[in-house]
């Protein structure tokens, strides 16, 4: 919403200058400099860039647009998963938890948080290192630097599309040039024209540089930004995850390890103590209203 927002607010702001000085708005409707300069562009990027992060940079651009970033409702879902999980570990065992990481679609545990389903990277991430803690002979100092390891991955990859969008946005002005040059060429060839159609041939070509300029500045390179923001922000899941983990792995109770993923979310939207202990709260006395045989054993 805010990109549109902006994007209003700049061209209102850009039209209405321009026609306060007295220029004529239709003279900035060049249609063939656009097909130019947004055709070269876009054979550019698909020249530069394989075909995963071209669809990857159409999904990038959709989730900016749609400001995608976890809520405070996803954080609480991860984090009583999380505990889910670490209490069934503790409490029951790893041959109680192995069934919920080997098949988490069918998992009780899982199937309560569905949004966490829903991202199957997520769950992958959760199953496979709960697969190696529960496997016992890893090191909580080996885990994260796996974990640190993967995580730079991730972000190498959530973030290709941002460099590919921000190459686009570095190359646009130089773009625009060519329009305008070819512009440019097209007015010489009538040099022998009134000074009136003249005018207008070179007033056309200038809108090539315009057009490269504006669309660099102020669609393509905010467009880039906000693409990395969003990516970014979605990637702290996965550090609430690692934090909540490790501290599991050192000793910590699962509510005080909940307590080291919770203090990693940005305060914007972290779940206050309360908000994550009721929901913890009420995950465990649904967990606590089926039978624990081994203990009953």
């Amino acid at each position: 919403m805010t990109i549109i927002l902006g994007l209003f607010i700049a061209g209102a702001s850009l039209i209405g200058g321009f026609a306060a000085m007295g220029g004529k708005v239709l003279v900035l409707w060049q249609p063939w400099e656009l097909v130019i300069v947004l055709g070269v562009a876009i054979g550019a990027f698909v020249v530069a860039n394989p075909m995963k992060t071209i669809l990857g940079t159409t999904v990038a651009v959709t989730d900016a647009l749609r400001n995608a970033v976890p809520s405070k409702r996803e954080y609480l879902d991860v984090l009583a998963l999380l505990y889910g999980l670490m209490r069934e570990l503790r409490a029951k065992g790893r041959n109680a938890v192995e069934p919920h990481i080997e098949d988490p679609s069918t998992s009780q545990i899982f199937q309560k948080y569905p949004s966490v389903l829903r991202d199957a990277n997520m769950t992958t991430f959760i199953c496979d290192y709960f697969r190696l803690i529960i496997v016992g002979n890893a090191r909580a100092h080996e885990i994260e630097a796996l974990v640190d390891e993967e995580l730079q991955t991730i972000h190498r990859d959530q973030l290709k599309p941002y460099h590919a969008m921000s190459s686009v946005a570095d190359a646009l002005p130089a773009i625009g040039i060519i329009a305008a040059v070819l512009g440019v060429i097209k007015a010489m060839g009538a040099i022998d024209q009134s000074p009136q159609l003249l005018g207008s041939l070179i007033g056309a070509a200038l809108v090539g540089t315009f057009v490269g300029i504006f669309f660099s500045y102020s669609l393509f390179g905010p467009i880039a930004t906000k693409i990395k923001s969003v990516r970014e922000t979605r990637l702290r899941t996965y550090i609430v995850v690692k934090q909540t983990l490790l501290a599991f792995m050192n000793g910590a109770d699962p509510q005080i390890a909940l307590e080291h993923g919770r203090k990693t979310i940005s305060g914007y939207d972290r779940p206050t103590i309360d908000e994550v202990e009721n929901e913890t709260m009420s995950a465990g006395a649904a967990d606590s209203s089926t039978p624990d045989l081994q203990g009953a054993a």
